[in-house]
């Protein structure tokens, strides 16, 4: 069964403060997205992976596969207007005889390998797996007259990625249109009516937006 993952790397780094994207930064000595796709090739050396970055950042892509001699089979596709757009070229790349394929967020580089063979592993099964955590924090919901409310946190989960489905499901979920619910491809699959299956994810599977993010990163390393 041949697997793919396309990893989305959009971000513009602003919330980090600098002028180079989060994608970029190196964490323990190598950019974050290198890691991020190694990550992946660790648990499947065939593994097709589809590199989404914006035609802006390309150049310097190579530029910093040059410098860090990172030589990990990839292919670069053209990001889009948004995360769904991104995706839909990336999928657009995929080889058309893979037939399970993952997402990822291309600033998650701390996926555990258990993570991705759990999240395969069941998608062969069911079609639409995604990883989740437990929430730790209490959680309050906002009500509609301005107030708010103690919710039990046992009833959410917080999401992660990679999520994987059967390669034809996503295709088709991808051929809708897009609205501004479909804030993850989960969501896009479910639009279809098709159920998504939870697996656990690992807590160190953080997505590195803030400052903080990746001084808690390079601690990961050091570890």
């Amino acid at each position: 069964m041949k697997k793919a993952v396309v990893i989305v790397a959009g971000g513009k780094g602003l919330r980090m403060g600098g002028d180079v994207p989060k994608q970029f930064l190196p964490v323990g000595g190598k950019p974050v997205l290198m890691r991020t796709i190694s990550r992946f090739l660790e648990y499947d050396k065939a593994m097709q992976v589809v590199l989404v970055l914006p035609v802006s950042q390309q150049e310097y892509w190579r530029q910093l596969c040059a410098e860090y001699h990172f030589s990990e089979p990839h292919i670069v596709a053209d990001g889009g207007e948004t995360r769904f757009h991104s995706v839909k070229n990336g999928l657009s790349v995929v080889a058309p005889d893979v037939t399970l394929v993952g997402v990822h967020d291309g600033v998650r580089p701390f996926v555990s390998v258990a993570t991705i063979a759990a999240c395969y592993d069941e998608a062969r099964r069911s079609g639409a797996v995604v990883p989740v955590i437990p929430v730790v924090e209490t959680v309050r919901h906002l009500t509609d007259d301005g107030g708010s409310e103690t919710v039990s946190r046992d009833d959410y989960r917080l999401v992660q990625t990679p999520q994987v489905f059967d390669a034809a499901l996503l295709r088709h979920a991808y051929t809708q249109e897009y609205t501004s619910f479909f804030t993850d491809d989960a969501s896009v699959v479910e639009a279809l009516g098709h159920a998504v299956t939870l697996v656990d994810g690992n807590r160190e599977n953080i997505k590195i937006t803030t400052p903080s993010d990746l001084a808690i990163a390079e601690v990961y390393c050091r570890e």
